[in-house]
């Protein structure tokens, strides 16, 4: 590369950041596909032209199936716009540390919301992570958003800014990954190593002890002693009238990153590290996480107003040291990057068991589904692990004049005293704030849902941006999955919700994007928006069949019929390549059958229970909720997880609905090996019904757990006699309907 210095300089600044690669086999897919709905379509023949006549007995059962497999064709031809245009990412960080641009600043947001379902030591982990990615520290700063407004969480912070200048120079000394002191020291430290650098290794790990063992004993005591109270002025701020839904709003800039004195043990400078609680009145709505975020932004830029902001659930740390810089390629990319609102990143979990017992990590959905809108440009916003362009997240629309801007990125300029921005901060983080404004309308994340980040990414696709989903072989961040059935439920629940609603709301992309993002996104997006309602086919098949075979109603052709043979190609083929396609991408045998018995209990109780909540709140007869999920669970229960045993020790009700599902379909099952032993059942009738036999028998199959909860474990995780008794009763009284 020749010439002068200019011109090298320029040709280098034309290098590309990132490159794409498109999926290989498009073609066969699309061959395949195409059979499939040949398939399908021939199916929904078979129904009108088969229709039962008025009186016929089981005509409604019959007009039932024909409703379910209309709903489950239709919601698979929306699942085939994931696989028509698979795009992969990869960055090239050789040519951004070529380019003489500057780098942007990073403001890192991490949110919580109780100190006892999201404990404090967890959050400082996700913290301390964020504070040593690899950064120019002078560029870097941290918010941490404390919607529980506890001092104890302040105290932990206080005590996790500390512990920093001496863990931020040892993760760059020695390279560490992951970032989280508690993730690195529990899976990666090792004990019997006797080297120099293993006795460094050993104080720091002793003093992080240390440092848990002082935020335990004042979590234990539920308050701050008034000797630690004493060593900061953050603390006059929590007084006797302070509670968690009616305080003031609190920031308090903990480390000032301006500050030539904060330094590190090594002495170089510390990241800016900021609290908020932000003010909550009983009579003021503060809108759950979308509130604390847009609070978020406000607050961070009167502080810092870095260019991009990357949002951090509170236990998700960071995994990948260079995360911020593989997610800059994308944004500084000379041709593309001025384009591009938001880079996602996968979540993935540090406790999933060895065949991912509640099915919390599909190796598919990481590298197939959520790629496959990515392939659209218009890759869902999920929550956390997301790194956004500032000026997209507060309503602007793309344009060039975003091309290029990266030089003159400067950080905030601010001579004001760190009390001054503090009180500043205060009045943007106040409930009077928002009010009259477009503030969880076209600024910031968009109130009334659930789910304000796929509402708020469609948003932002539909100003022009467009997005990435980048899932790196390292990593870049890694959270906790649930350990239990009731919790992970729960969170399907109310994830299907809040994506049913936006489906039913103004922002239902075949309306809202409708000229603004492309097709494939739109079906893309409504391949998780309709969660909610595909229940409905799936619930009718776990009910229809066991009932129609304990009542010797065929729904199905005889298998020595032609048009059995679309019913056994759809169903066969479709499960072949389902399970090639998770044994091609990393998964196991054991894992994929365990993540079909999650979707059959996923649409069975979290989708219908979703589906029923949405439609009571779009009739005006409930308002929206937020429900918070567990972190942390007993170590028997710990235990019984890693064991892949699975957890069913609840009342809830939706076990309930999983037993009376599975107790239905084993009493049908019994009921027909009766009646051929019995001679009750013929030949010719069989043969109608091995259709309804071999999907009830797999229903059984699947429910094994469920059997094995109700009548064979003695242990916390089995069923309540309550819910078996309950199960038992509704099962056999589904059974005794007359027809």
């Amino acid at each position: 590369m020749g010439g002068t210095p200019q011109a090298v300089e320029e040709e280098i600044r034309k290098l590309p950041l990132f490159k794409t690669e498109e999926a290989k086999g498009k073609v066969a897919f699309s061959l395949f596909s195409s059979s499939i709905l040949v398939g399908i379509c021939l199916i929904w023949a078979y129904r009108l032209s088969n229709l039962p006549t008025a009186g016929d007995r089981g005509r409604w059962l019959w007009i039932g199936m024909f409703f379910a497999e209309l709903g489950f064709g239709f919601y698979w031809i929306l699942t085939q716009a994931l696989r028509w245009n698979l795009v992969r990412y990869y960055p090239l960080k050789f040519n951004l540390s070529q380019s003489s641009y500057k780098l942007p600043g990073v403001d890192i947001f991490v949110c919580t919301a109780d100190p006892t379902v999201e404990p404090p030591t967890l959050v400082i982990n996700t913290v301390l992570s964020a504070m040593s990615l690899n950064h120019p520290t002078e560029k870097l700063s941290v918010y941490i958003s404390d919607d529980g407004g506890s001092q104890l969480t302040f105290y932990a912070l206080l005590e996790a800014s500390r512990f920093s200048k001496l863990w931020i120079p040892f993760c760059k000394k020695f390279n560490v990954e992951p970032r989280s002191p508690d993730a690195y020291f529990t899976h990666y430290f090792d004990l019997h190593e006797h080297t120099a650098d293993a006795q460094q290794r050993l104080f720091i790990k002793e003093q992080y002890e240390d440092m848990i063992k002082r935020i335990e004993a004042v979590i234990n005591k539920d308050s701050v002693p008034e000797e630690l109270k004493n060593q900061h002025k953050g603390f006059s701020e929590w007084d006797s009238n302070v509670t968690k839904q009616n305080h003031q709003p609190i920031v308090q800039i903990i480390i000032d990153g301006r500050d030539t004195n904060a330094v590190d043990s090594d002495g170089c400078r510390l990241p800016t590290l900021v609290y908020m609680a932000r003010e909550k009145r009983p009579d003021c709505l503060h809108h759950f996480k979308a509130g604390a975020m847009n609070a978020l932004i406000r607050v961070s830029s009167e502080i810092s107003n870095s260019a991009i902001i990357l949002n951090l659930d509170c236990d998700m740390y960071a995994n990948n040291a260079d995360s911020i810089k593989e997610a800059l390629c994308f944004f500084m990319d000379e041709e593309r990057g001025h384009q591009i609102a938001f880079v996602q990143h996968p979540q993935k979990y540090n406790n999933i068991t060895k065949n991912d017992l509640y099915g919390n990590s599909s190796p598919v959905l990481n590298k197939v589904e959520l790629p496959g809108v990515g392939g659209y440009g218009s890759a869902l916003y999920c929550g956390t692990g997301c790194f956004h362009r500032r000026t997209s997240l507060c309503g602007t629309k793309c344009s060039e004049e975003h091309k290029g801007l990266w030089n003159s990125e400067t950080r905030k300029d601010d001579n004001r005293m760190v009390h001054e921005l503090e009180e500043a901060s205060k009045v943007l983080a106040s409930c009077g704030f928002e009010k009259g404004t477009q503030w969880g309308k076209e600024i910031g994340l968009i109130y009334g849902c659930p789910v304000e980040d796929v509402v708020t990414g469609l948003a932002i696709q539909c100003r022009g941006w467009k997005s990435v989903y980048y899932n790196p072989d390292n990593t870049a961040f890694i959270g906790v999955a649930p350990p239990t059935l009731d919790i992970a439920l729960v969170q399907f629940t109310r994830w299907s919700d809040g994506l049913f609603q936006i489906f039913l709301s103004k922002y239902c992309p075949f309306i809202y994007g409708h000229n603004k993002i492309k097709l494939g996104a739109q079906m893309g997006y409504c391949v998780y928006l309709l969660w909610a309602p595909s229940s409905l086919p799936l619930l009718y098949y776990a009910i229809a069949l066991p009932f129609s075979l304990f009542q010797g109603i065929p729904l199905f052709p005889d298998i020595r019929s032609r048009w059995f043979i679309p019913f056994a190609y759809v169903f066969v083929s479709k499960n072949i390549y389902s399970l090639a396609e998770a044994l091609i991408f990393g998964s196991t045998f054991k894992a994929w059958w365990n993540l079909q018995r999650m979707w059959v209990h996923r649409r069975t109780t979290s989708f219908f229970f979703a589906f029923i909540d949405c439609i009571v709140r779009q009739l005006g007869l409930s308002q929206t909720t937020f429900t918070l999920t567990a972190k942390v669970v007993t170590d028997d229960v710990s235990k019984m997880y890693q064991q892949e045993i699975m957890d069913f020790g609840s009342t809830s009700t939706m076990f309930t609905v999983i037993s009376t599902l599975a107790m239905l379909n084993l009493f049908s099952l019994i009921g027909v090996v009766v009646k051929v032993f019995m001679g009750g059942l013929e030949c010719k009738d069989m043969e109608k019904l091995v259709s309804q036999v071999v999907l009830c028998g797999l229903m059984v199959t699947v429910n094994g757990p469920v059997y094995e909860a109700l009548f064979l474990r003695k242990d916390e995780g089995s069923i309540p006699g309550s819910v078996m008794f309950k199960s038992i009763v509704l099962a056999s009284l589904a059974c005794l309907i007359p027809l």
